[in-house]
């Protein structure tokens, strides 16, 4: 069988993946075997050799998850112990005090930025959702207004700022620095969760309220908050380490000269792994030996938070799988050529594709890393494009639209105690303000730099 070639090309692509949100949003199939099933049938229909297929896949899947795999068990084991420790309440308290009562909103949005750098949305979320809770009931503040906020600033982090693994996966498919990537990600994301949060959280608060009666709120609620928790400056040099590593490691060629021992150090120490390594094993002092807890107390921790992830993993490398068989079909290059030949913006145009799998597989994370397996190639053919900047529009795409193919759409519905409406109006607007001014503030910023 022939290749198909051309325009047809296009066609199968674009079968492929409404075929996915059909599946997925229709049928509530399993996206890490939608992606799998889609991929083969997608690689066969356009005349991909029959032995070419599953090696190409696994090419895919191994490629990112040799790297993301580490990623999410060192930052999932960080941030365990962060919530058993109680390290997230004391920023929080701490932030809320400092803003008063009348400016919750804005604290919870500060607080999701810091808390959410070395963890996932869904973690992030757990982390501050009894926090939430317990500031809601305590000032008499609509959830809404409390809760948009936070989920803001834990997206905008989420989808634009290294060391989250798909930001981290971008930065690699697109040859990207990875400090002037957090330096320029956090330009961007700031206004970015400003407006999308507490301004957008102080509109909506005033047409959208959930039910009180919230089994949810009444558990958090109720638990003991008298605990004794870290100190402020502890938990804040713990959180930042990774990141600080990273930048350091980023910048090593300004403090040594480049193949020395110093220099390679910094670089070693800089990798994202071994910062997260670091970073978790410092927390399991700071977090853990010194609040008491023992060393099974510890492993039980670090155990228990590995077993949630194992699914996240799991789609995420079906993501990649896709991505690597849209790129070896020859459908990536048929992207590039027709993006090329009409002159569009890479930036517009990593963000445009990453949108579409985004509506498709509901998950940023796959849909980050995918967007990068089609659009990367055409940073090498359009001068004058920064890598970095590539990597923000990708990851400002990847978060438009989230609907019911979204577990973060039920993670906010069931938790906030809203109605699927409700959750339309407030998450879905929210996460499609970020995506869309995460573009354009990516575009601003190119005139620039």
């Amino acid at each position: 069988m022939e290749m198909v070639q051309g325009n047809m090309l296009l066609a199968y692509a674009l079968i492929a993946v409404i075929t996915l949100v059909v599946l997925i949003a229709k049928f509530k199939m399993n996206p890490f075997i939608v992606l799998i099933v889609v991929s083969v049938i997608l690689g066969a229909a356009v005349g991909m050799p029959m032995d070419t297929i599953v090696k190409s896949y696994e090419k895919g899947v191994g490629g990112a998850l040799g790297h993301i795999a580490l990623v999410v068990g060192l930052g999932t084991m960080f941030g365990k112990m962060m919530a058993e420790s109680g390290a997230a309440e004391r920023i929080a308290n701490t932030l809320i005090g400092a803003f008063g009562q009348k400016n919750v909103h804005w604290a919870m949005m500060v607080v999701a930025l810091i808390v959410g750098l070395p963890v996932f949305f869904e973690v992030g979320f757990v982390l501050l959702i009894p926090i939430a809770f317990n500031v809601a009931k305590r000032t008499g503040t609509n959830m809404i207004l409390v809760g948009i906020p936070m989920v803001a600033g834990l997206s905008v982090v989420h989808g634009l700022i290294p060391p989250h693994p798909a930001a981290l996966y971008a930065v690699t498919a697109y040859n990207a620095d990875i400090g002037r990537t957090i330096v320029y990600a956090l330009i961007v994301g700031i206004p970015t969760a400003i407006i999308a949060g507490p301004l957008f959280a102080r509109l909506i608060s005033k047409f959208v309220f959930p039910s009180p009666d919230n089994p949810l709120l009444a558990q958090f609620v109720e638990k003991d908050s008298t605990r004794d928790l870290p100190g402020l400056g502890i938990t804040l040099a713990t959180i930042l380490l990774p990141v600080v590593l990273m930048l350091l490691g980023s910048w090593a060629d300004i403090f040594f000269t480049p193949k020395t021992f110093a220099n390679d150090f910094l670089r070693l120490i800089g990798n994202s792994v071994i910062a997260l390594l670091i970073a978790a094993l410092v927390s399991f002092y700071t977090f853990g030996k010194a609040r008491g807890f023992n060393r099974e107390a510890i492993l039980k921790f670090t155990t228990e938070s590995l077993a949630p992830i194992a699914g996240i993993t799991l789609i995420v490398g079906a993501g990649a799988g896709f991505g690597q068989i849209l790129k070896d079909s020859g459908i990536s290059n048929a992207i590039v050529g027709i993006a090329t030949s009409a002159h569009l913006s890479p930036l517009v145009l990593g963000w445009f594709v990453a949108a579409l799998i985004r509506v498709a597989t509901g998950s940023a994370t796959v849909a980050m890393i995918t967007a990068c397996g089609i659009v990367a190639p055409i940073v090498s053919s359009v001068a004058g494009t920064r890598p970095e900047l590539m990597v923000l529009a990708t990851g400002a795409g990847s978060l438009i639209l989230s609907h019911v193919n979204d577990g973060g759409f039920w993670l906010v519905k069931e938790y906030f105690n809203m109605t699927v409406t409700e959750t339309f109006k407030t998450w879905t607007v929210c996460e499609t303000l970020i995506s869309v001014l995460g573009l354009l503030f990516t575009l601003a910023l190119s005139l620039v730099v």
